[in-house]
């Protein structure tokens, strides 16, 4: 263990006096051209680049609007920085010459702290869960895997994502943090970055389609030396919802959708190139606001969504609602729709963990094969006569 120590410790001397001295790394560089990209098909805020010293896992889409890179030189323990290739621009060398580097991070991570759930299901997928340490609000977490750890103790609390516990966390010393925001400040993560932990943003919730979302599965493959497991697993994901997708493309019959509810007198709904959008699309539906611009939600006031979408034939996660009862208590109007009178309401909200977080937040960006089969039943239940549904569920009377 002390050798280990002493070697990463010897691998960060090398970095700074990469990055003090011009010279030194001009004569003692040698050049390499070997460099593999990892294949990313569907997720566009980030590349993975393998060199034979190092990996270059870059982040083009850390927050909505980001003009920012982020880049972070994945490198096993023990391995000298001299190796790089001085020619190549996106070579360690000139990467830290330049001062281009966000983070030295030491794969394979072997004790990690997320902030988002959705940062879970690709750690129990990769089979590396065991080196989660901590968490902000640990109630959110939904998997009975993860949430095992959590009563044995093994995973720390650390408060809430925009104003962790950073003693704590520092206390954990993880080999790195992930972390997501909405503008690229978070005072939480800038703390950790000067105690020297490593901090690397994560955006699949910023990705627009379903698949580009588990794709960022091939982001922690690469924390963890497994590229082709992640690979793997994302492939399999991949055909599931293609092979849906082309099932429903079929269909003659494309049903209306409603989306979303009112909350404090404003109707929330997703707007048209937001991922469940796509899926909707995908499940061989028409949803009534497909043509507006925008990846998040639409504000309307009721008035224009009865008017549109009085007539539609289903009705698809209404907000937090769960039975058709207290729809009609919090707003008669509600009982207005005819996918209200005509019982065609569905809900993702009936599947909760121990301590009442939405597992459809956790797990369904990471999955979007089952979602779209569980749409798919719903609107197209011909298609998929024996399939049996895993988030959605009809309301409960």
């Amino acid at each position: 263990m002390k050798l280990r120590h002493l070697q990463y410790t010897i691998l960060v001397v090398i970095s700074c006096c990469v990055l003090s001295c011009k010279k030194e790394i001009k004569e003692h560089i040698p050049v390499t051209k070997n460099e593999h990209k990892v294949a990313i098909k569907h997720a566009v805020g980030f590349s993975i680049t393998e060199f034979p010293d190092y990996t270059l896992l870059k982040v083009t889409g850390a927050f909505p609007e980001s003009e920012d890179v982020y880049r972070y030189a994945l490198v096993k323990e023990g391995t000298s920085l001299t190796t790089s290739s001085a020619e190549n621009t996106e070579s360690l060398a000139n990467l830290l010459e330049s001062k281009k580097i966000n983070a030295i991070v030491k794969v394979p991570l072997q004790s990690v702290v997320v902030t988002s759930t959705t940062h879970i299901p690709s750690l129990e997928m990769l089979g590396v869960d065991h080196t989660l340490s901590g968490f902000p609000h640990l109630d959110y977490i939904s998997s009975e895997q993860t949430r095992t750890r959590i009563d044995a103790g093994e995973i720390k609390e650390l408060g809430q994502n925009e104003a962790m516990n950073t003693e704590v966390a520092i206390d954990l010393n993880p080999d790195a943090v992930i972390g997501f925001g909405v503008d690229g400040q978070n005072k939480s993560l800038n703390s950790l970055e000067r105690a020297g932990i490593p901090v690397l943003y994560n955006g699949d919730w910023v990705e627009k389609s379903p698949l580009g979302k588990a794709e960022w599965i091939k982001f922690f493959g690469a924390l963890y030396g497994k590229t082709k497991e992640a690979d793997s697993i994302f492939s399999t994901i991949e055909t599931a919802y293609l092979d849906t997708k082309k099932l429903a493309q079929n269909v003659t019959n494309r049903p209306t959708v409603l989306s979303g509810a009112m909350y404090k007198d404003i109707w929330y709904l997703p707007h048209g190139e937001s991922w469940p959008a796509q899926l909707i699309k995908d499940a061989g539906a028409d949803y009534l606001w497909k043509d507006t611009k925008g990846t998040g939600s639409i504000a309307l006031n009721i008035e224009s969504v009865l008017e549109k979408g009085q007539d539609a034939h289903y009705w698809i996660a209404p907000g937090q609602f769960n039975s058709y009862s207290k729809l009609a208590e919090a707003n008669k109007v509600y009982a207005q729709f005819d996918a209200f009178k005509n019982k065609k309401t569905y809900t993702f909200t009936s599947k909760k963990g121990a301590t009442g977080g939405l597992l459809y937040y956790e797990l369904a960006p990471n999955r979007p094969d089952i979602v779209l089969k569980d749409l798919v039943y719903y609107l197209h239940p011909e298609l998929l006569p024996d399939y049996q549904p895993y988030f959605y569920t009809p309301f409960e009377d």
